[in-house]
């Protein structure tokens, strides 16, 4: 069978998600005064409705990997692999002496139940990287050059390369050694192989990948592999691959976009969002959120592109998942009831995520932080232009209008659209020129500065009021013992268990704290309310 047939035409545009939060966190119910979560929803309503999903590549539902979020066209198709016919032939010979001996055995998902494939020993040069794995899928944009190389022929020795050299590498930082896979190749020379791959008939590795290249690194001749039928599709690769890789075991974990892109991926082939989210073992809203997230990446990619080319890439956030899982918590939060403010919340902090500021500074970024710690402080090459508010048609209601948003956010937003090209352009190398790079390394630094005072500043201003408040929550938390104290008396003394000098001992440590606590009170209110009032002449009876 040929399961990766000559290429077919692939002229897609990156898939808009396909899910719709503001009709889901309950943000649409306040109307048009949220205009901009109207705008919102009503737009990406308006993209669900032509985006269905097809098999065909002319689709535009569908993603291709040269698009700045890095998807792949799933209908795109592969040729058979040089070697195919031959590994055929190999696999069908050595799987009947299989089943005259019979031999060990491999369990899989298989099209909604458990398939047990015979295991083989095959020559490890023999066997093809997959194309498609989904542990290196956001690390192939790196060299643009070669990822359109990997897609015009996978089977090549230079894309073949490619991705040995991919599975070989940190995904956060692919310029070092993983030391996953250092350790994968020593547990692999000091043991051997425990666990069988998996493989086409044409020798295609479905699971197995990254210890075909440790084995090839030790010399090692055979790699053991269960065999998929013969009407294995390009679907079912994937989900075998997704199924094996998910098991709870000692399995190498994708990174974190790799899994984004595998969970829009299965969304992207019609499968239902309850189906994939126990796939991926993950509640529901945890698959929303890293949609979410998987969008705000894909838009930042986007906003970062300049133009000589330079833009982030997927690998750029591989690192973020926490800063951005609880920006998606607060923006959410913020969503349901201001819906500019949450914009304004969201900008600000993805540009402290660019500028690689840690999460607990993050925190410190609320939805006044540009207008507040920012604005005043910001050097002419960083202040954006004021940007106004503006009318937007709704796409399909001819007619209909809305505001954008408010001033204050697309202003926000367009500092970190200079911050995201400014990062892009640094780190381009010979995509752009030595004195491109080198403004842009001062732009972002100049940026630091800046935001580091407005950091400190915004630190300041949260200690203060966490130590306003816990003033009271001291007297609260105190007033909370006295009541567990009155309950506590009465047991005591009903068991005759009360120890009077003791007790008493108490109660004039408490006179003092609260003599003490009434100077500080009367040196500071001018007009108190009853409860100062209460304390202050208690104190003086004293």
């Amino acid at each position: 069978m040929n399961l990766f047939p000559s290429p077919t035409c692939c002229n897609s545009h990156r898939a808009p998600l396909t899910m719709v939060p503001a009709l889901n966190d309950g943000s649409f119910h306040s109307g048009i005064a949220n205009s901009h979560s109207v705008l919102a929803a009503l737009h990406r309503l308006w993209i669900n409705k032509r985006n269905i999903v097809s098999g065909s590549c002319d689709d535009p539902g569908r993603a291709r990997s040269d698009s700045p979020a890095g998807g792949h066209c799933m209908s795109r198709k592969f040729g058979v692999p040089p070697q195919g016919e031959q590994n055929r032939s190999i696999v069908e010979e050595r799987l009947a002496q299989a089943l005259l001996e019979k031999g060990a055995k491999v369990t899989v998902d298989w099209r909604g139940e458990q398939k047990h494939l015979d295991v083989i020993s095959m020559p490890v040069e023999l066997l093809y990287f997959n194309p498609d794995t989904h542990r290196i899928r956001a690390q192939r944009t790196l060299d643009p050059a070669k990822d359109k190389a990997l897609d015009e022929n996978p089977w090549s020795d230079e894309s073949q390369d490619y991705l040995r050299h991919l599975l070989t590498r940190r995904p956060s930082n692919p310029t070092q050694l993983d030391p996953d896979y250092t350790a994968l190749t020593e547990e692999l020379d000091n043991f051997g192989q425990k666990e069988p791959g998996i493989i086409t008939r044409e020798g295609i590795l479905v699971d197995g990948n990254t210890r075909r290249a440790a084995l090839l690194e030790l010399g090692v001749k055979d790699i053991r592999v269960g065999v998929l039928p013969t009407d294995t599709s390009r679907s079912d690769v994937n989900r075998v691959e997704l199924a094996l890789q998910l098991r709870r075991d000692k399995r190498r974990e994708y990174s974190y976009i790799n899994r984004l892109m595998a969970i829009e991926e299965q969304l992207a082939e019609g499968r239902r969002e309850d189906d994939v989210a126990t796939e991926f073992n993950i509640k529901i809203p945890t698959l929303r959120k890293d949609r979410w997230v998987y969008e705000l990446i894909s838009d930042a990619i986007e906003r970062s592109m300049t133009a000589s080319g330079a833009a982030l890439k997927l690998v750029d956030f591989e690192d973020q998942q926490e800063k951005l899982r609880e920006l998606h918590r607060d923006y959410e939060k913020l969503a349901a009831t201001n819906p500019d403010a949450a914009a304004q919340l969201k900008e600000s902090r993805l540009a402290m995520v660019v500028l690689n500021y840690p999460k607990t500074s993050l925190r410190l970024a609320e939805a006044d932080f540009h207008q507040r710690y920012l604005s005043s402080r910001l050097p002419a090459e960083l202040k954006p232009a004021i940007q106004e508010t503006a009318s937007v048609s709704i796409p399909g209601l001819p007619g209909v209008t809305v505001p954008d948003a408010t001033s204050e956010a697309k202003t926000t937003r367009e500092l970190t659209n200079l911050l995201l090209r400014a990062k892009a352009t640094a780190q381009a190398g010979e995509k752009v020129s030595a004195a491109e790079v080198s403004e842009a390394d001062k732009l972002m630094k100049s940026a630091c500065a800046v935001f580091d005072k407005a950091v400190d500043l915004a630190g300041q201003n949260a200690r203060l009021l966490k130590r306003q408040v816990a003033v009271s929550e001291r007297l609260t938390d105190a007033a909370d013992y006295v009541n567990q104290c009155v309950a506590e008396f009465a047991e005591a003394k009903a068991k005759h268990a009360l120890d009077e000098d003791a007790f008493d001992d108490a109660l004039l440590t408490l006179r003092a704290s609260l003599a003490s606590l009434a100077k500080q009170a009367g040196r500071t209110f001018t007009a108190p309310g009853d409860g100062v009032a209460w304390l202050l002449e208690a104190s003086k009876e004293q």
